[in-house]
């Protein structure tokens, strides 16, 4: 089963933060925003697609047992915790958190002339009450060009190691060409098109901003009618 989500469908939320605004995609469940078909999809419990105008910040907020992963989509981000640790990602690096037993961090647009586009993921742990901890890797577009490049996984040598039954890809899709995705039983996938597009995934078209849920198929495949920028969740369902 394949459900599209086109872009007019997703939550959008609005408001203004420390030194600037934010604009939100929310996919499921966050915040003000309440949809039951839409509250969590195995363990992935948040997709937010968030743009920071220059140099605005996320003040520093709680967290507790959460596995999150950012992915930056355009700019530079910049993590920080209640004791100024953090780390910088450009556009196509990720970062994994694992907010264990609880943290203070915020987010930062760390650019003062340019808006921060930046994924974030938040997954059901398998482990509550662990240390907290923050690890990050940098990805080119030449590793992850016709080919969903893991970015966070358990089963990937190369890819950042995460408490949650979860997988993390990101693809940049050329013009013309394709890719096949295998999906084990009892598992669902949930796929968006950061920019550029339109993609077919078997036959449904989805235009940039516009997500695919999948679940009980043996795999898919995504055709790329322009050039498209793309991240797969690989979750267990329940």
């Amino acid at each position: 089963m394949i459900i599209i989500r086109l872009p007019e469908t997703i939550y959008q939320a609005h408001g203004t933060i420390e030194n600037g605004t934010f604009h939100g995609r929310w996919h499921f469940a966050f915040d003000q925003y309440y949809d039951p078909e839409y509250e969590r999809f195995g363990t992935l419990r948040v997709f937010n697609d968030d743009t920071l105008s220059p140099g605005a910040t996320w003040p520093l907020h709680p967290h507790r047992d959460n596995e999150v992963v950012t992915y930056c989509a355009a700019g530079e981000f910049r993590h920080a915790d209640e004791h100024g640790k953090g780390g910088i990602l450009k556009k196509g690096w990720v970062q994994h958190t694992t907010v264990g037993r609880g943290m203070f961090h915020s987010e930062i647009n760390n650019l003062p002339d340019a808006p921060l586009r930046f994924l974030q993921m938040w997954f059901i742990p398998s482990v509550r009450g662990s240390n907290p901890k923050v690890e990050q890797k940098a990805v080119e577009q030449a590793e992850r060009t016709n080919r969903f490049l893991p970015l966070v996984s358990n089963i990937h040598a190369q890819a950042l190691p995460i408490l949650s039954d979860a997988l993390v890809f990101s693809c940049f899709l050329q013009k013309g060409k394709a890719v096949n995705y295998h999906l084990d039983s009892g598992r669902g996938a949930y796929l968006y098109v950061l920019e550029g597009g339109p993609v077919e995934v078997d036959g449904h078209r989805l235009p940039a901003l516009a997500a695919a849920k999948i679940r009980d198929e043996a795999g898919f495949k995504v055709q790329a009618q322009a050039d498209a920028e793309l991240l797969l969740v690989d979750v267990r369902l329940p």
